[in-house]
């Protein structure tokens, strides 16, 4: 079945999603969230896929959810649909990683889904905001809650009561994104990046992931000891095996991803 909203291709061992609502500055409407999930299930299932690069247009990651499509929704009709909930989450519940390469606006829904992402890569272009309170709401996709995780309450509360923009070098500096690349560059690093990661065990990159996300989820001392039943559980591994070996005969390790 064919996309509307999004456009989807596989590079070797990487999987890549591009939103596609070109004259929406690709915002995020229910078809285009449908199709998302549709195309994350299919690479979670796809054992040739390693890892997915998740991008938009060089103007616009996502300019933030369709306002056209939520402006004369009633609080029972948002209440009883539970609004912007069904399938926006999907791609917190993939096991593979996901990378948002992010050129342009990500701003409301857009910069939500960028942070729902393992990390960011950013174009120097790039902008991020939660630009809600502008329009008379509040982020609604876990903008108040992630952004505050990822770049502290001060600056979080700021940009969530003033509607201000952060470019790329203060995302950089807040810790929203990994690092900030030129912007012909962009989807050439994140390929590159995600490349690395599929060309790794994938039960052990699993782990690692499932690891790190725990931080967010409990206190440092159970996030430790779940930490440290993965590490063991890794023994379990013909890749831990394969790995160690190949490390100690100083030759390049052959993945058989068990």
């Amino acid at each position: 079945m064919g996309y509307e909203f999004i456009q989807t291709e596989k590079k070797d061992a990487v999987g890549i999603i591009t939103l596609n609502r070109p004259k929406a500055l690709n915002a995020l409407c229910a078809g285009l969230i449908e199709e998302l999930g549709r195309a994350l299930d299919d690479m979670e299932a796809d054992d040739a896929i390693g890892a997915v690069v998740l991008t938009g247009s060089e103007k616009a990651f996502a300019a933030g959810a369709d306002i056209k499509e939520m402006s004369e929704k009633s609080f029972m009709d948002v209440y009883l649909q539970d609004f912007i909930t069904d399938g926006w989450e999907r791609i917190t519940t993939c096991r593979k990683p996901i990378i948002a390469a992010v050129a342009g606006y990500a701003l409301g829904g857009g910069c939500e889904v960028a942070m729902m992402c393992d990390f960011i890569i950013a174009a120097e272009n790039a902008k991020f905001g939660q630009p809600e309170i502008t329009i008379g709401t509040i982020p609604g996709s876990g903008g108040t809650q992630r952004l505050t995780r990822f770049v502290g309450k001060s600056k979080a509360m700021e940009m969530c009561l003033t509607g201000r923009l952060m470019d790329a070098a203060e995302a950089e500096r807040a810790g929203l994104v990994s690092r900030i690349v030129p912007n012909d560059e962009l989807m050439s690093d994140a390929l590159k990046t995600a490349a690395q990661i599929a060309g790794l065990s994938r039960p052990i990159v699993m782990m690692a992931k499932e690891s790190v996300n725990r931080a967010y989820e409990t206190t440092l001392a159970e996030g430790v000891r779940f930490e440290r039943r993965l590490f063991h559980s890794t023994f379990a591994t013909e890749d831990q095996k394969e790995g160690m070996a190949a490390f100690a005969e100083k030759r390049t390790p052959k993945w058989q991803n068990r």
